[in-house]
């Protein structure tokens, strides 16, 4: 019996086309939370609450999400040219996977991401930086990693031109710092936020420790979903296994959705539930300690401001 079964890497194909499915799926969800964000800050500015309502919030919002839309546009058009455009082209469809780079709208694709995920990481640096009340060893650590990653991803973009993606190991090493930064900021944070919950124990109820909690889960939920797609995807693509086309395509979505589900829930009043002090949380999330002469909540006239607040009118989402 006749087999029409083609005599290539069909894994290959599989596994850049079902990374294409995840990547729109990925799209769609982000293009949702978009809208919710959106919504929710302008919402915030009608009722004229300058404390969460910020420009520069809504321009990060609005920006990465116009970078992933032509990112994701031009993956989609090149998965398009693979099987349809391009599919006579010699080597077929196994050769435009290998030699994506070769064609600019895959290195336009490339560069979207990379600026995109600046802003990301830029709004990570920004949250660690002011949770710490701007210490400089956790600023010139931070940084540190920031601007590394900067430079690996120049220096990916300056040679990507014509190579082989999976060949190009500044990629594996930009990667691993992009990870390892998302794992240092949910350490520093939840660690931080930890430190002062138990400065706090024995001066307020449980109930109110309870922010200190709901902030920790959220900062690490959120930034689980990026890091566990991550080392999975570093994985893959130092064993150049065709399971990092399941992800490469989707990732970028991925930790923006984890940033966009913190920043609805902070304008939205919701990001510790109702467990917050109500005189030290105006719709967002505040942490501080606060020194006291007795064992009460401090009042609006007595507390002192010990730290700076995470979220308030002068601090982020």
């Amino acid at each position: 019996m006749t087999s029409y079964t083609p005599d290539t890497d069909l894994w290959l194909e599989r596994s850049r086309l079902d990374g294409m499915m995840l990547g729109a799926v990925s799209y769609g969800v982000l293009l949702l939370l978009t809208f919710q964000a959106v919504a929710a800050i302008l919402s915030r500015r009608r009722h004229g609450n300058g404390a969460v309502y910020r420009p520069w919030l809504l321009a990060y919002v609005v920006v990465t999400f116009v970078l992933a839309t032509i990112g994701f546009a031009a993956n989609l058009k090149y998965t398009e040219m693979i099987w349809i455009d391009l599919r006579d082209a010699p080597g077929g469809p196994v050769a435009l996977i290998e030699g994506e780079l070769s064609y600019w709208i895959n290195v336009m694709a490339l560069t979207c991401y990379y600026v995109m995920e600046w802003f990301m990481q830029a709004l990570l640096l920004h949250r660690c930086v002011v949770v710490w009340n701007r210490n400089k060893y956790v600023a010139i650590f931070m940084t540190s990693l920031f601007l590394t990653m900067i430079a690996l991803s120049i220096g990916v973009l300056a040679g990507a031109t014509g190579a082989v993606f999976y060949n190009i190991n500044t990629q594996l090493a930009y990667l691993c710092v992009e990870v390892g930064m998302t794992v240092a900021y949910t350490l520093l944070v939840s660690w931080r936020l930890l430190t002062f919950r138990r400065g706090l124990e024995g001066f307020v109820g449980s109930e109110h420790l309870r922010t200190y909690n709901a902030a920790m889960t959220m900062v690490v939920e959120s930034a689980a979903m990026y890091s566990v797609l991550g080392v999975v995807f570093i994985i893959s693509f130092a064993l150049h296994s065709n399971i990092s086309n399941l992800v490469l395509l989707s990732i970028s979505h991925v930790q923006a959705i984890s940033q966009l589900i913190i920043i609805i829930r902070v304008v939205q009043g919701r990001a510790v539930g109702m467990h917050t002090l109500p005189e030290t949380v105006e719709d967002s999330v505040v942490f501080a300690t606060y020194r006291t002469e007795d064992c009460t909540v401090p009042s609006s006239k007595s507390r002192v401001t010990e730290s700076t607040a995470v979220e308030g009118k002068s601090s982020l989402p």
